[in-house]
């Protein structure tokens, strides 16, 4: 039994604790949103439309919003390749890889940017930390002012691990995508048949 359990083992969550912890995702999303620079978004969302395929690439939770980004680019009309999945081709030049990490440390999310670079592809990183490896790799480079998630003495955010950087860097890659749909003609109907139909 935990220290959050009663000693009949329940946990007394009331409807109270869920509307303080809404209240408190909601607003430390919003806030550390506003602190994100659009100029560095809009830089980022330029290199997603150049000639080349997209690749995502990203580790945990950061990994599987990507694969969202993913998802709605390819909803875009972009051909995009998720790291990893067996039917992954090689990156090469002309093309872009799309990462994620918070630290800006992650070992397998560095080598991918360094074997991208080295193809002669181009790198687009979302980060806490500007003087970070992955940020020293990229042609563009997002900077998402949250708690590393080892940082668990932050100020900047209650919640636990890197929970904000995650969650931000989700409402950033929606408002990518949103952006780059608005600047097309192109209608819900045509995006909706990208969607999948073998579920």
């Amino acid at each position: 039994m935990t220290q959050a359990a009663e000693a009949d083992g329940a946990v007394k969550v009331v409807g109270d604790d869920i509307t303080n912890n809404l209240s408190l995702v909601r607003d430390e999303v919003a806030d550390t949103a506003a602190k994100v620079d659009p100029e560095q978004v809009a830089v980022l969302a330029r290199q997603i439309v150049q000639p080349g395929r997209v690749f995502v690439a990203g580790a945990g939770r950061s990994g599987l919003v990507l694969r969202m980004a993913a998802m709605r680019l390819m909803h875009f009309g972009l051909t995009v390749h998720v790291a990893g999945d067996t039917t992954t081709p090689a990156i090469s030049a002309g093309d872009l890889l799309l990462v994620a990490s918070g630290s800006g440390t992650t070992s397998g999310v560095v080598k991918s940017a360094e074997t991208a670079k080295k193809a002669g592809a181009r790198i687009a990183a979302f980060t806490t930390n500007p003087d970070s490896p992955l940020a020293g790799l990229a042609d563009a480079v997002v900077i998402i002012p949250a708690a590393q998630k080892t940082d668990h003495g932050s100020h900047i955010s209650r919640q636990y691990a890197g929970s904000l950087f995650e969650q931000v860097l989700f409402v950033v890659t929606e408002a990518v995508f949103q952006s780059l749909w608005d600047h097309t003609e192109v209608e819900a109907e045509e995006l909706w048949t990208r969607h999948a139909n073998l579920e």
